[in-house]
C-alpha cells in the first residue's frame, strides 16, 4: 500500500509488480505518479515529460552552438544545373 503525495490516498501496489522510475496514475486524483522507492514503496509527483524534452533540446542546442557545428538545414536548396 502507498499513498498518494496530492490528495493522501491509498493506492494498492504490488513491490514485486513495480520498479524504481515507474510511472503511475493516482485512481483517486488521477495525478501521474512516479515509483522512487521500492521496500517501503515511495509515491512522488511525476514531473511533466514534455517539458524534460523540450529543456533536452534546448541544452543540445545549446552544446551545439558552443562547438561551433552547424545543423543541417532540412529544407532542399534548389542546386543550378548546367545543361
Amino acid at each position: 500500500m502507498a499513498i498518494c503525495p496530492e490528495c493522501d490516498a491509498e493506492i494498492e501496489v504490488d513491490e514485486y509488480d513495480v520498479d524504481k522510475g515507474d510511472l503511475l496514475s493516482c485512481p483517486e486524483c488521477g495525478s501521474s505518479l512516479e515509483v522512487t522507492g521500492i521496500a517501503p514503496i515511495e509515491l512522488d509527483a511525476a514531473g511533466d515529460e514534455d517539458d524534460d524534452d523540450d529543456e533536452d533540446d534546448e541544452e543540445e542546442e545549446a552544446e551545439t552552438d558552443e562547438l561551433g557545428i552547424e545543423e543541417e538545414d532540412d529544407t532542399e536548396e534548389e542546386e543550378d544545373w548546367d545543361e
